[in-house]
């Protein structure tokens, strides 16, 4: 070996696994994490980064979990799939919200949304196997499949179709090696959502090349305007046998910090998926699961609430930030983040500097604004920016002025 030659690191000198060393850090926690620290060392930064409602969990959530707290046989080893009351509640949910009947044996309840959606990849992936993924993405598709030993494929859409893909496309990246197709509506990080002509098409393509579906739902409730959430397997009825659907409360509820979510899908899945997590975790806290069983068998009251606040902090920021020259903000149908193009503002000047990609443009933004958001890069897509309106009306319009101000500075 000549001298020019880079070594490989052995599996004796190794220290980290190459499977888990090349894992990217969540961008979204990271960028929030940055903002928090920055605001605790007194700078005023304003956070656009996490995808977490501002709304305290509702009363009667917690109080569930209060009563949960004092009763002993909460205080042990449940179910690794989880209670069997959650199970069933969320079976229930699942009819009454989606139009989807199943049965409990086809639910896990698991450590959030990252879980479910780890442990569903897990249990149908092969080395090797390929995962169609719509990009835009959020960050923990990819890493998901990776760490499951699936490989992804992007397939991109931009503003000019709403960020939502078609068949053609997914069509156009499909091979011998492709076993699952990754179907997000509404969509993190850009709010998109397929129509309900548009979902079955998706469905039935992927029936039609006996494709799995993995379907992300939980932003199911946070649709706006004209827009309407359709579940696949409700719609398109010959995709059930090979349909994972994930969901959670932490969107819903506002109970990101609670960590419960779910998978439904076929018996056989469930079942593996559940034995892994038996190995991995063990069952969800069952004070979480207790809270999660009071909001998804309450009524949908604060959820609307939370729903009307977020919708008309998203008129005001599509309108807020169109009026940047440069940016390009289509406007979101669902989940609470805008997902503009500032393809037009890379490589202007800017306070003395000239950024070359949206990772520069937002640490710039941070630098020179005190505005966290997070570069399109995270998301597979460069020259765009996210940003989550779960924030106050106050703090919202604030951080968009600063944007605004800034911004307007650029020059060529």
């Amino acid at each position: 070996m000549s001298a020019a030659t880079p070594s490989v690191p052995s599996a004796t000198t190794r220290r980290v696994s190459a499977r888990v060393g090349a894992i990217s850090e969540s961008a979204t926690l990271a960028v929030d994490a940055k903002a928090k620290a920055l605001k605790a060392a007194g700078r005023p930064v304003i956070g656009f980064g996490a995808g977490e409602p501002d709304f305290p969990t509702p009363d009667y959530i917690v109080e569930a979990a209060v009563e949960a707290c004092r009763n002993p046989k909460y205080h042990r080893y449940t179910p690794a799939g989880g209670l069997p009351e959650l199970k069933a509640a969320i079976a229930a949910k699942t009819l009454r919200d989606s139009g989807y009947e199943v049965d409990a044996s086809q639910v896990l309840v698991t450590n959030g949304g990252k879980q479910a959606i780890y442990e569903a990849f897990a249990a149908v992936l092969d080395p090797g196997d390929e995962v169609i993924v719509p990009a835009p993405y959020w960050t923990t598709y990819p890493e998901s499949i990776r760490l499951a030993g699936g490989v992804p494929v992007e397939v991109v859409a931009d503003e000019t179709t709403g960020y939502r893909i078609s068949v053609e496309q997914l069509e156009a990246a499909r091979t011998e090696r492709t076993k699952v197709v990754l179907f997000v509506s509404p969509s993190n990080p850009t709010g998109a959502v397929y129509s309900e002509a548009d979902s079955e098409a998706i469905g039935r393509w992927a029936v039609e090349h006996g494709l799995w579906v993995l379907t992300d739902e939980i932003y199911e409730h946070l649709v706006y305007g004209d827009a309407k959430f359709t579940s696949l397997p409700a719609i398109v009825p010959e995709l059930r046998d090979k349909c994972i659907v994930v969901n959670g409360v932490a969107k819903t509820y506002a109970m990101t910090g609670w960590r419960v979510g779910w998978i439904v899908g076929p018996k056989d899945v469930v079942k593996a998926a559940t034995n892994l997590q038996s190995h991995a975790t063990s069952n969800v806290s069952n004070v979480a699961q207790v809270a999660a069983l009071a909001a998804v068998s309450g009524n949908l009251d604060a959820v609307a609430e939370m729903r009307a606040a977020f919708d008309r902090r998203r008129q005001t920021i599509v309108k807020m930030l169109n009026e940047i020259d440069g940016v390009v903000c289509p406007a979101p149908e669902g989940a609470f983040y805008v997902y503009p193009s500032v393809k037009a503002l890379l490589g202007k000047e800017l306070r003395g500097r000239r950024p070359a990609d949206s990772v520069e443009l937002a640490a710039l933004i941070l630098d020179e604004a005190e505005v966290a958001v997070v570069p399109g890069e995270a998301f597979g897509t460069p020259g765009y920016l996210r940003l989550s309106y779960a924030l106050g009306d106050d703090d919202l319009v604030e951080g968009v002025s600063r944007l605004q101000q800034l911004l307007g500075e650029a020059k060529d």
